[in-house]
């Protein structure tokens, strides 16, 4: 199936073509014919007024194609030119164009008037046919237009992970109705799915599609899902699939229709799939902006939204650029991040991204909706690398291995975690691989080379460590504790243990001044504990909030208590990055 979203000036005849076309009303969830190959398409009827442009983009933006109309009689009206622009806006490349009311008026001078206003557009080379809802005239040339259109639109992955924003939605009792099109993937029967923003998981119970029940039905199709226990929906939330998404409050982008992003408003309205969305918006360079979103949404790299202000009529097209962007905490940080961003593609790959940031997981290159580049360092089954950030990272680590030898030379070694501090490593089995002759690790600390000996580039790692240099390391006497630590806070990061909770799981005492000096725990404040990098973590997350926030709102944000928040945002205000002002209300420093 494909999805057709209409398109055109209020009272130009959609909703009547629709019902030509199918021999049904439009209603909330679509009407579907099928085509003369056999291929069905689906139609969502999006409202022509002014006061009704979000709900057309609600419906406009999932969709595969646009059926534009423009009447005879009136020919090409206001409405018609804000909606070729937002769709314009939003990437769409495919449609066919309708004449309506061809019985009205002689529809030729309509379709000059269109033809030159599509010149130039993704349209300009669509298909248009004169038809009439009345007399039935066009309807079927029109029909096979469609029908060689759908024989042209791309076909999504049915293996792609799910997003289905919702542009219907009601709860009656326990039960949930959910309306809106799968553009790709395949949703089941018995599916367990994330309910953005919230994140709440959810399990499919029935799937409808073209008025029948289904087992399973695949992308691009106009579905409806009944949900159980689902609590409060509404329009604008998205049924993710768990674990695919980057789920954000901040994202950098790239404007790709309209204004430079200089002269956009610093408050509009994001719409993307079937949300809209108040965001902030900083200007970085000329076609590039920072978006601080009000709420969370699952995106990938690449996805195609319209920045909207309504009192202004102004729009412009973005698309995604990085869902996990850095903070700008100093003087400059932001031109430096605008030239960074100028040499991206619209659609950023695993390269670009793995450049940026060096080492990740692939776990994390899959939630960016990017797969691993081909010349990454496969470190081991978890991490990759960018080859000139593991070569510059050798390079670093040779160099203060012979500076720590020759200024300590009775202790020449460097603990590995010192290692792992001094190199901004995420896992202290990433310095595991990343120590290769010239270098040797022994009994948990990394060695340079010999005194003249040369180095060169780091060899590709093996797979694993070596099995001799992972037996010869004596574990901590911490090392058992901060796992167990490891093990409480994967789910709630921003959440320390009680005091009761430390003394279980042996982190107290010497113990704990132990894990703290090697850097394997963060100790934020008197008894409360948590893991290296929450800090920097908790930064990212806070700079997506709406500036200036409150310490509830911080506490809000990072799922945890209004005191932890507080202590977090005290050891942020130590570190200088960010600062206390009045009503406890604290900013990031943005430069």
């Amino acid at each position: 199936m494909h999805v057709v979203t209409t398109a055109g000036h209020g009272g130009h005849g959609k909703s009547a073509l629709v019902r030509a076309l199918t021999g049904r009303r439009p209603g909330e969830t679509g009407a579907w014919t099928e085509l003369p190959s056999g291929r069905r398409v689906a139609f969502v009827d999006a409202p022509g007024d002014e006061r009704s442009v979000p709900d057309m983009l609600a419906v406009a933006a999932p969709a595969s194609a646009v059926l534009l109309a423009v009447a005879a009689d009136e020919g090409w009206m206001p409405q018609t030119r804000e909606h070729l622009d937002a769709l314009g806006a939003l990437g769409v490349r495919f449609g066919v164009l309708a004449v309506t009311k061809a019985d009205a008026a002689d529809p030729k001078p309509a379709l000059r008037q269109i033809r030159e206003r599509l010149a130039g557009t993704a349209l300009r080379g669509a298909e248009a046919v004169a038809v009439s809802a009345e007399t039935g005239a066009g309807t079927a040339e029109l029909t096979a237009a469609l029908d060689r259109l759908a024989g042209r639109l791309p076909v999504p992955d049915p293996a792609a992970p799910v997003r289905l924003w919702a542009d219907r939605a009601f709860t009656a009792g326990r039960q949930t109705v959910i309306a809106g099109t799968l553009a790709a993937g395949t949703v089941a029967v018995g599916d367990e799915l994330l309910l953005m923003p919230a994140g709440e998981r959810v399990r499919v119970r029935t799937i409808g599609c073209a008025d029948e029940p289904r087992d399973s039905v695949g992308g691009v199709s106009r579905v409806v899902l009944t949900l159980r226990d689902a609590g409060r929906v509404e329009a604008g939330m998205a049924l993710v699939t768990p674990g695919a998404w980057t789920h954000t409050t901040s994202v950098d982008v790239r404007t790709r229709f309209g204004e430079a992003s200089g002269r956009l408003a610093r408050r509009m309205t994001l719409h993307i799939g079937s949300a809209a969305v108040a965001v902030g918006l900083r200007p970085l360079g000329p076609d590039t902006a920072r978006l601080t979103l009000n709420t969370r949404l699952a995106l990938h790299l690449g996805d195609i939204g319209l920045l909207r202000d309504p009192e202004r009529r102004s729009i412009a097209g973005v698309s995604v650029l990085d869902v996990r962007p850095p903070t700008l905490v100093r003087r400059g940080a932001g031109a430096a991040r605008a030239r960074e961003l100028a040499t991206w593609p619209d659609r950023p790959d695993g390269a670009v991204v793995l450049r940026r940031h060096g080492v990740l997981r692939r776990s994390e290159l899959s939630l960016m909706g990017c797969a691993p580049p081909a010349g990454a360092v496969a470190l081991n089954g978890e991490w990759v690398a960018d080859p000139a950030h593991w070569r510059s990272l050798f390079e670093r680590l040779a160099e203060e291995t012979s500076r720590h030898a020759a200024a300590s030379p009775s202790a020449p070694g460097i603990p590995m975690e010192a290692v792992r501090l001094r190199l901004g490593l995420p896992s202290r089995e990433l310095v595991a691989a990343l120590v290769r002759p010239p270098l040797r690790l022994d009994a948990g600390r990394v060695y340079g080379p010999a005194a003249g000996r040369v180095y060169g580039p780091a060899p590709a790692p093996a797979a694993e460590p070596a099995p001799t240099a992972v037996a010869a390391t004596p574990p901590p006497p911490w090392a058992a504790a901060v796992e167990r630590l490891r093990a409480d806070l994967a789910d709630a990061p921003f959440e320390p243990p009680s005091a009761g909770r430390l003394e279980e799981l042996g982190l107290t005492g010497d113990t704990l001044a132990g894990a703290e000096r090697a850097g394997a725990v963060l100790l934020i404040d008197d008894g409360l504990v948590l893991l290296p990098g929450a800090d920097r973590e908790a930064l990212r997350v806070l700079s997506g909030l709406p500036q200036p926030f409150t310490p509830a709102q911080a506490g809000d944000a990072l799922g945890t208590g209004r005191d932890v928040a507080v202590a977090l945002l005290r050891h942020l205000d130590r570190l200088g990055l960010t600062e206390r002002r009045q009503g406890e209300n604290r900013l990031n420093r943005e430069g």
